[in-house]
């Protein structure tokens, strides 16, 4: 068997594929050329079959010039280990996309600000309802500015979700703070931040978190996604990723040789329960069961929407048919860049290089060594990454340019912080989906026109 059928073949048995999603109003030629896209679709089945590094499910999504070109899944979002049916991962499919998450959530903060509900740099104890503060610096307050850029001076290391029963004012002692520096001071990556922004999100509207990003976020855009997998529609729970591992859950021990481990959104046995509590729950209370940090469920494909939406200056859609959700002010206010690791690393912590700039929510990616995207560089950009449960997710838009990729990956078969990239602080693997998605269909495609 001649090298190019069988790559094409070990790429069919891998995964299925589904039509570009939704572009209203794309030009005629908007995807890509049949020999670019069997070319990428060739390198990225490569990647997710390396036996060195196996990925259980793979969904990539490259946007440019603000249209959607290419669009493809790899894998499986169901894995049966001989028991059950497989199930392939599409471009449809849903997966819990981490800390990509942190910026959904802020886009929905970001249309409460627009409302005049809450304010940026105002104190946030008047919207939570009690005093938020530091108690090693208790004269200096915290603000959502703070909250949004991880300079808020909390910290993670007791927590960040609690059940229902349980208020967010009575868990945040002095253990959940820093005590070397002070709101605004120092940047160190908090997960437990997006749980009071949710917390606070809820205070001022009333309504659960759930429910309130149905609202101000998914359903304006006609996205079948969100923060509770109990409350998906049976058609968005089929389409749902179980994430996994080779190494049992919760421990550090792996076999690549072994089995597929679900760790997460394993729902062959019986549908999600709500959580525990939520019937009873009372919204500005406790929103951390959602997970504002990193439980929204959504498909590479309707974050492309998401995407296009950035791009396109807060409107979806197009022309008479466009929908305005942000105005231009309120997206380059989220998305202009508030804070950048000095050169000595002595107002932040960028873990590696791992957060060298960041945003109002939003990470941001420079063009320059160590944090690189793609290979040789050439693709500045914001938007997110997302790590947990074997998942590894990425959201990078050059929103100036109309450019954008997008990966959901649902697991590796050995652990991927021992497969270093070449030139930034992300896995090999990460570094050769996105430097494909970007020579093939955004570079190659500008090289074309």
């Amino acid at each position: 068997m001649n090298e190019r059928r069988r790559s094409l073949l070990g790429m069919a048995l891998l995964g299925a594929v589904e039509p570009l999603f939704a572009a209203p109003s794309a030009p005629a030629g908007a995807t890509l050329p049949l020999e670019a896209r069997q070319a990428l679709d060739a390198e990225l089945a490569a990647v997710a079959n390396d036996p060195a590094l196996q990925l259980a499910s793979l969904s990539v999504v490259a946007i440019r010039a603000g249209q959607p070109v290419y669009e493809q899944a790899f894998g499986r979002r169901f894995i049966g280990n001989g028991s059950l049916p497989d199930k392939p991962a599409t471009p449809a499919t849903l997966y819990r996309i981490a800390s990509i998450s942190k910026m959904m959530t802020t886009l929905g903060l970001m249309r409460l600000v627009e409302a005049g509900k809450v304010d940026l740099d105002a104190d946030v104890s008047g919207c939570l309802g009690f005093s938020l503060r530091n108690p090693h610096f208790p004269d200096q307050a915290i603000t959502l500015r703070t909250l949004l850029t991880h300079t808020s001076s909390l910290r993670d290391e007791g927590g960040y979700s609690w059940p229902f029963a349980t208020a967010l004012k009575d868990v945040l002692g002095p253990q959940m703070w820093s005590k070397r520096a002070g709101p605004g001071a120092y940047f160190t990556y908090c997960n437990l931040g997006w749980g009071v922004i949710g917390t606070l999100m809820e205070r001022v509207t009333g309504e659960r978190f759930d429910l309130l990003m149905q609202r101000l976020l998914l359903q304006p855009l006609g996205i079948q996604a969100g923060y509770n997998a109990s409350a998906l529609p049976p058609a968005a729970l089929d389409k749902l990723a179980t994430l996994y591992r080779k190494r049992t859950t919760d421990t550090e021990i792996w076999d690549a040789n072994g089995p597929w481990i679900a760790q997460v959104d394993d729902y062959s046995a019986k549908a999600p329960a709500p959580p525990p509590g939520l019937a009873s729950y009372v919204p500005g209370t406790n929103a951390t069961p959602f997970s504002p940090t990193g439980g929204l469920r959504i498909s590479a494909r309707d974050m492309g929407v998401i995407m296009r939406m950035l791009m396109n200056g807060g409107v979806h859609g197009d022309g008479t048919y466009g929908r305005r959700l942000f105005q231009d002010a309120t997206l380059a206010r989220m998305f202009a860049r508030q804070w950048t690791i000095d050169a000595n690393g002595s107002n932040g912590d960028s873990l590696g290089g791992f957060f060298p700039a960041w945003g109002l929510g939003n990470a941001h990616f420079p063009d320059r060594p160590g944090s690189c995207l793609v290979d040789g560089g050439g693709f500045d950009a914001v938007g997110h990454s997302g790590d947990a449960y074997g998942l590894r997710s990425v959201f990078a838009a050059d929103l100036a340019r109309g450019d954008g990729m997008i990966m959901l990956m649902g697991g590796p078969s050995s652990d991927p912080d021992r497969q270093k990239g070449r030139y930034s602080a992300r896995a090999r693997f990460e570094e050769r989906i996105l430097t494909a998605l970007y020579r093939h269909a955004i570079l190659g495609q500008r090289a074309a026109t």
